[in-house]
């Protein structure tokens, strides 16, 4: 405990590890097992290594007991933020306030998860990503590296809005390659791909893949043009 500095009404569970220079501010739970890294920041009323609570009538899998929650060295977790257990944080990711990234997610390195933002359970999320104000990212998704989603995004995996047996065949998230934007408040339907430096301009709703370079817009969302050459990822 002598590498940690802690504020009041800290509780940390059983064989919890801490690394070098770990700060930890007020109410903050940290259940048992967690690993965190160096250089950790972990600000007031957080939560990290809670295990999932399952609704009776969930049509997830129950499961007993999920593995601990690791973060990396170098990472900021936000006031009133929830990292549930079986979460992996990499290095130098900023999660900020009130952000909740549920089970079996995984967060690359240097990855900002913005203020409000929700990682619903079972997806990957890679590294270099800006995940901005209150986007929401539905269970089952993949991004890749360099991926932009700007504030107010809703991406969906459930094509028969909870009606009928046969949807739970067919959950699928949606997949936004390396260098692909989505604009505020934007919609993506489920199972859809945005290919690498795919545009989605805000306030679209995609329905259909949308293709590696080209800028998409409107409901339903059509191709525009082609992503400017200099907004490409290759010319950053």
């Amino acid at each position: 405990m002598d590498k940690i500095a802690t504020g009041n009404n800290v509780v940390i569970g059983s064989d919890v590890v801490f690394g070098e220079n770990v700060s930890i501010g007020h109410n903050v739970i940290i259940y048992d097992g967690v690993n965190i890294g160096s250089n950790v920041m972990i600000q007031d009323n957080v939560v990290i290594g809670k295990q999932p609570a399952r609704a009776k009538n969930s049509i997830l899998p129950e499961v007993k007991k999920l593995p601990p929650t690791i973060i990396g060295s170098g990472v900021t977790v936000g006031t009133n933020s929830i990292i549930y257990a079986n979460a992996e944080i990499s290095d130098d990711v900023f999660v900020a306030d009130l952000a909740t990234i549920r089970e079996r997610v995984s967060i690359g390195e240097k990855t900002i998860v913005g203020r409000g933002v929700a990682v619903e359970n079972d997806c990957k999320v890679g590294s270099y990503c800006k995940l901005e104000t209150n986007c929401y990212i539905t269970a089952y998704s993949i991004l890749e590296d360099n991926v932009f989603i700007a504030p107010y995004v809703v991406t969906t995996n459930d094509n028969y809005m909870a009606r009928s047996k046969e949807r739970l065949k067919h959950f699928k998230g949606v997949t936004v390659k390396k260098g692909g934007r989505i604009g505020a408040n934007a919609t993506i339907l489920p199972g859809k791909t945005i290919y690498e430096d795919g545009a989605v301009a805000a306030a679209s709703v995609v329905s259909k893949d949308v293709q590696a370079g080209e800028l998409v817009v409107g409901s339903p969302a059509r191709k525009l043009r082609e992503v400017p050459e200099e907004q490409l990822l290759k010319n950053q």
